[in-house]
């Protein structure tokens, strides 16, 4: 993945330099290595690497799953906003206008923003 169809998924290279200039995908369930002790890979962009379970504790929160597709990016401001602190603080959360999970604040009569 290069030039246009980077920056569909990904900031441009050109003005961010956490972003590389290409990425390449490799076939699922591969692991480049010769190492006989190693059997597992992580932080690809396959479905088994980006879907992540994420349990929540609190007692005023209100049991439920939520379905919804969010980003990993996304449990650092909800950590925040937690104990009441602001999520906007954090410089990637104004430049990139991270939300914060959807429905975690809902039962205290907050919204996510």
């Amino acid at each position: 993945m290069a030039g246009d169809e980077l920056k569909l998924k990904f900031n441009s290279p050109t003005k961010d330099s956490r972003t590389p200039g290409i990425l390449v995908q490799p076939v699922y369930g591969t692991i480049y290595t010769t190492s006989t002790k190693k059997n597992a890979e992580h932080g690809g962009f396959n479905f088994g690497d980006t879907n992540v379970g994420l349990i929540i504790s609190n007692p005023d929160l209100h049991p439920r799953t939520v379905k919804t597709p969010v980003a990993t990016s996304q449990v650092a401001p909800a950590i925040l906003k937690a104990p009441g602190l602001d999520p906007g603080q954090l410089n990637s959360v104004r430049k990139e206008g991270t939300e914060i999970l959807p429905l975690l604040f809902q039962d205290r009569g907050e919204d996510n923003n």
